[in-house]
């Protein structure tokens, strides 16, 4: 559906593809995460368990974001084209 000029579907898939790669880097931080643990990097390990918790906020927004897109789409009706 296009609406305002926007192709909300176009819109919801980068989304998608940005969510997609979050989780990828959210699962690398994690076995970094256990790398360090198993090292007994005490710091690292805690700054990338900040890391790995900032990843998932991330993706809550996203999330999110994708809900405010229907809701909009929805409010604003999509677009028409006339012929003259």
């Amino acid at each position: 559906m296009c609406t305002n000029g926007v192709n909300t579907s176009q819109l919801k898939d980068t989304i998608t593809q940005i969510d997609e790669t979050i989780a990828l880097t959210r699962r690398w931080t994690h076995r970094m995460y256990h790398m360090a643990e198993n090292a007994q990097f005490e710091r690292s390990q805690k700054e990338l368990g900040e890391v790995q918790q900032m990843l998932d906020d991330v993706r809550a927004k996203l999330d999110e974001l994708g809900d405010i897109i229907d809701k909009d789409d929805q409010e604003l009706g999509s677009a028409s084209v006339n012929l003259v």
